[in-house]
């Protein structure tokens, strides 16, 4: 690289090091500066001396991360525990070659493989790497610390943290700036200050008249301050920072109640039930990873009404754009520290380390409205308590408990009090915090992978009613144009290598088919049982997902595993690695929808259910119809309602008999609606069968399109037999359709929006569109 002989004038140059993954020597022309060993660290070094005019030669020779570690197990006596680096679990293509290694390494553990993932355990740079030059003094970080908030005022501190040079000593002004969410200039004010050598901190107090507060999505507005620190001696500017926050209060309400003890995030003083998603890289290679990828991700889980995104442990810290997406689209953030399903060496020099990449990453993200809550790992605990680790540790295991503990309950919490006491820490998740055990109905939250991870009835759900719900899932495929990217056509068999590389659980196959054929029939063809899958995954997470719901104020939080992929595969996420919706991602926008109906039979009745997460009353009228398939109506019932806000709350019994009247229960759909202001809040059906007990109708769908900008069209569908599970696609070219995988009701229109990815024309969308149906793939 070349550096301009004015640069060489400056008292410092730095080269900063935002991401080396992992083992890596680095040199200066020909001299060391850095050896690395941490991959979510900054890494800096002074090369002052070391550069000259022109041209300079940066080389950075990066190690195995496997064989840099590979003689710690016999030096630490014992072979620590990961899950995802167990030969056994079958999950990680050919295996893990040797003992356990991942857990010695600051790398992400996703890495080394896991059941939905493979085993790539690379090396490289990652982030970006900066030459920085600076005199008198740098600004190292910029804080905006929130010490009191209200209505009338945001009282506030600014804290700036510098590094001075040897010969800064002196008088120095601090001038602090304020934009408004509105782009409007705010408070601004000067401070006198006296630089001194090394690392210190300046601070300045700032009171806001009037704050616009940021609020969850659903919730309120995402007002966004802005603010401005400069270093200014003599005249002259030293430095300056910029930084980005929204104003609100963030408390983890956990008080004894009839249930046992509450887990409710409360913001602004409004309790939150958490509508949200597991997130995994979106790549196995992160730097393929794009800003725009990023925000269609997000912006899919905002459009489907979520208001959480967990990062999980075994991920990466994502990047800034991330988090600034977060903040814009009202997502609030659980932030796992990466650690997940394993034990770490509890040696000083881990240890260490890892303050350091705490400290760090805290630091870079505690600007960050979106961050709710800090979480210190995933699913460690309840490994400890339920997975048989103290049993695989031997006669190490007080020792390996005595490490986790140091980690989790006093390294890391020891770190947040110092750099960030605002924000709610948990040790783990699912975790009681040591009052419980992991995964208690009563207290923290739970992981429930019984359904699932365990051949649990669907219905099952309705028998976990935790305090907040932060893991459950099931599997699908994705659709045909989706795996046609990583296949050929002779490969289009669940059971062909191909598809089963792209299948990283052990038991995955088997285990989808299933579940698949206790509630459907065989599928027809490879291109269905894709759909069906998509179909079974969508109805099982619908089934707790409302369960949840239907539980507030017992339960308040429902995430979901997984939003996304990290590569073509057979997974748990609800959008594909290809961008591509799942069945999984429209029933979200419907289950998660700001105002729920849930029909639910409980004994000898059918109960409705509303759901709202309105900070108001409001009045809204429910309508309930029971049709034979062809579109019949055997009842009907209206209902003029008044929906309390932020509840869950019965709202009308009708009983099974008054409801069937003897009419055939495998031939009939039970439909609700709620409406308000003449605008449909929310729909949804009931079946009193399974679909593979009903003798559901060859249904021949109508469609009509119109155009309404250059790639903008709208489709009209009417049916005049039922048609479950209305799919939409094209049989060539992409696009989104907003709804999808629906029941389209016998003799009722439905519209909606088509956008194109490409130039096309209405006799081309006429030509291509393929409609399929639940009846089409069997």
């Amino acid at each position: 690289f070349e550096v301009a002989p004015a640069t060489l004038q400056r008292q410092h140059l730095e080269l900063a090091f935002k991401g080396l993954d992992t083992y890596a020597d680095v040199t200066l022309n020909g001299t060391a500066i850095l050896h690395t060993d941490n991959m979510f660290r900054e890494w800096r070094a002074e090369v002052k001396p070391l550069l000259k005019a022109g041209g300079n030669r940066l080389a950075i020779h990066f190690r195995s991360p496997l064989e840099e570690v590979a003689g710690l197990p016999k030096k630490y006596g014992y072979n620590l525990f990961a899950i995802n680096d167990e030969q056994a679990m079958g999950i990680v293509g050919d295996g893990a070659k040797g003992p356990v290694l991942s857990p010695y390494t600051r790398k992400a553990p996703y890495h080394y493989g896991w059941d939905w993932g493979p085993r790539f355990v690379g090396a490289g740079i990652w982030q970006p790497v900066q030459l920085e030059a600076w005199d008198a003094a740098q600004i190292t970080d910029f804080h905006v610390v929130q010490r009191q908030l209200n209505a009338q005022a945001a009282d506030l501190s600014l804290v700036v943290a510098y590094d001075g040079a040897a010969a800064a000593s002196g008088p120095a002004t601090l001038v602090l700036e304020t934009t408004g969410p509105d782009g409007q200039p705010g408070p601004r004010q000067e401070q006198a200050v006296t630089l001194q050598p090394g690392h210190h901190d300046l601070a300045a107090d700032l009171r806001l008249a009037n704050p616009k507060l940021w609020y969850p999505a659903g919730y309120g507005a995402q007002p966004l301050y802005t603010f401005r620190a400069h270093l200014v001696q003599g005249g002259q500017p030293l430095d300056e920072a910029r930084t980005r926050t929204g104003l609100r209060t963030v408390v983890l309400r956990r008080e004894k109640d009839q249930y046992g003890k509450s887990f409710e995030f409360v913001v602004n003083g409004i309790p939150i039930f958490v509508k949200g998603v597991n997130w995994i890289p979106a790549d196995i290679f992160q730097t393929r990873v794009t800003n725009p990828r990023y925000h269609k991700l997000l912006q899919a889980a905002r459009d489907c009404n979520m208001n959480m995104v967990r990062v999980w442990g075994g991920g990466l810290y994502e990047n800034q754009y991330f988090y600034d997406t977060c903040d814009e689209l009202g997502l609030l953030v659980w932030q796992d520290f990466l650690f997940a399903c394993s034990f770490y060496p509890g040696d000083e020099a881990f240890n260490n380390n890892v303050r350091a990449e705490i400290t760090y990453q805290v630091r870079r993200l505690r600007n960050h409205p979106s961050i709710a809550i800090w979480v210190g790992n995933n699913e460690n605990e309840v490994a400890w308590q339920q997975w048989g680790v103290p049993e695989k540790m031997g006669s190490h295991k007080l020792e390996v408990w005595s490490n986790y503990l140091k980690l989790y309950r006093d390294l890391i919490p020891t770190v947040l009090h110092t750099e960030d006491p605002s924000r709610p820490y948990v040790s783990s998740s699912p975790s009681a915090d040591f009052e419980d055990m992991a995964g208690s109905q009563t207290t923290g939250d739970m992981h429930y992978w019984e359904v699932w991870g365990g051949t649990a009835l669907i219905s099952d759900y309705e028998k976990q009613t935790p305090r907040f719900m932060s893991e459950y899932g099931f599997q699908s495929f994705p659709e045909l144009k989706s795996v046609q990217q990583f296949t050929l056509p002779a490969d289009h068999d669940i059971a062909s290598p191909v598809m089963k590389e792209h299948q990283r659980s052990a038991v995955g196959n088997p285990r989808l088919q299933e579940y698949l054929l206790r509630d459907y029939k065989q599928p027809k063809d490879f291109a269905s049982f894709l759909y069906v899958s998509q179909v079974l995954q969508a109805q099982a997470i619908k089934v707790s997902a409302e369960h949840l719901r239907r539980n507030r104020p017992r339960t308040m939080g429902s995430m979901y595993w997984q939003l996304d992929d990290c590569w073509g595969v057979a997974s748990w996420s609800s959008i594909d690695y290809y961008g591509r919706w799942k069945a999984l991602q429209y029933y979200a926008k419907r289950f998660y929808s700001q105002v729920l109906v849930s029909p639910h039979e409980e004994g000898d009745k059918v109960r409705f259910y509303v759901v709202s997460d309105h900070t108001s009353a409001f009045p809204a009228s429910l309508q309930v119809r029971l049709l034979d398939l062809g579109g019949k109506v055997l009842f009907k019932q209206a209902a003029q309602l008044q929906i309390e806000p932020l509840t869950s709350k019965v709202y009308l019994d009708i009983p099974k008999a008054t409801l069937l009247k003897g009419h055939n229960a495998k031939q009939v759909v039970l439909s609700c609606e709620l409406t308000a202001g003449g605008q449909s809040l929310s729909t949804n059906t009931h079946y009193f069968a399974l679909p593979k007990e009903m003798a559901l109708p060859k249904a021949t769908v109508a469609a009509t399109w119109q155009s309404a900008t250059d790639s903008t069209y709208h489709v009209t569908l009417k049916s005049k037999t039922l048609a479950r599970e209305v799919n939409l696609s094209l049989s060539e070219g992409d696009g989104f359709f907003e709804d999808n995988y629906f029941d389209l009701l016998p003799g009722e229109t439905k519209t909606l929006t088509f956008k194109s990815e490409g130039a096309t024309s209405l006799a081309e969308l006429r030509k291509r569109l393929v409609v399929r149906t639940l009846v089409d793939a069997f």
